[in-house]
């Protein structure tokens, strides 16, 4: 997800290349920074897998597991590293930890996956019960948003929520379902339209809120290796550049 940061800064040093003081290069879309030793391509915009070539600080160059595909290994660099930040800072390495997934798309499905393999149990929130028979073969629940007594019926058991949900969406009924103190709600999607946060639920059960962007690099090295050893991969279908606006509209 990067190329570049200032590699100097507090952030950079404690690891969250991410969250550079300075401002991360991302590896598309990003605009090409001065002062970093390639002043000739200053001022030139990332362009991603639409590269021909492409050239990279070796701090932001990983190492593949041996044996794992390529075309695993990309969408784990995106997907996989976006879910597995969060869940490593929450749920690696605790016992008896209850993990809600919102939304069960390319995000989702990965964060199920992580958190399973991390040893959780995993409850997705939907807002139909259409995908109840692809949760139950990850191993994991679903609960219909639209279904309120549903939803109820997890108050205050839910140790943390991975939302990767990027249209706006009622949080309240989340944040419900956190368990008092510790419980903790992670912000996946960009949504443009602000939250409205439910004050009196934060202040008498002490849960949290929080946003959650990509990893820094030592960690999306561990979350490469800890999918390989945990057979964790994404489900993919490689096609040609040709058939991309079909794959899209069947999305």
């Amino acid at each position: 997800c990067m190329v570049l940061s200032c590699m100097a800064c507090g952030m950079c040093d404690q690891g969250y290349e991410q969250h550079c003081s300075k401002g991360m290069c991302g590896t598309y879309g990003a605009t090409f920074p001065e002062g970093m030793g390639h002043d000739d391509c200053h001022g030139t915009p990332t362009q991603g897998g639409y590269s021909t070539d492409m050239t990279v600080h070796q701090r932001f160059a990983f190492k593949v597991p041996e044996g794992m595909p390529l075309e695993v290994a990309g969408p784990l660099c995106c997907a996989g590293i976006t879910t597995y930040s969060p869940l490593s800072r929450h749920v690696k390495g605790k016992k008896d930890q209850h993990v809600g997934v919102v939304g069960f798309g390319g995000l989702g499905m990965m964060a199920v996956k992580i958190a399973k393999a991390m040893g959780a149990k995993v409850t997705i929130f939907s807002r139909s019960n259409a995908k109840k028979g692809e949760a139950a073969a990850l191993g994991a629940e679903l609960v219909a948003t639209s279904e309120p007594e549903a939803v109820g019926a997890l108050a205050r058991s839910v140790d943390t929520i991975i939302d990767t949900v990027s249209d706006f969406h009622d949080i309240g009924l989340l944040i419900s379902t956190l368990k008092p103190v510790t419980g903790t709600l992670v912000l996946l999607g960009g949504v443009p339209k602000p939250y409205e946060l439910p004050a009196f639920s934060l202040l008498f059960t002490g849960t949290r809120v929080e946003g959650s962007a990509i990893g820094g690099c030592d960690l999306t090295q561990e979350m490469l290796e800890f999918c390989h050893a945990n057979k964790v991969a994404p489900d993919l279908e490689i096609i040609s550049a040709k058939e991309a606006e079909a794959a899209l509209h069947k999305l």
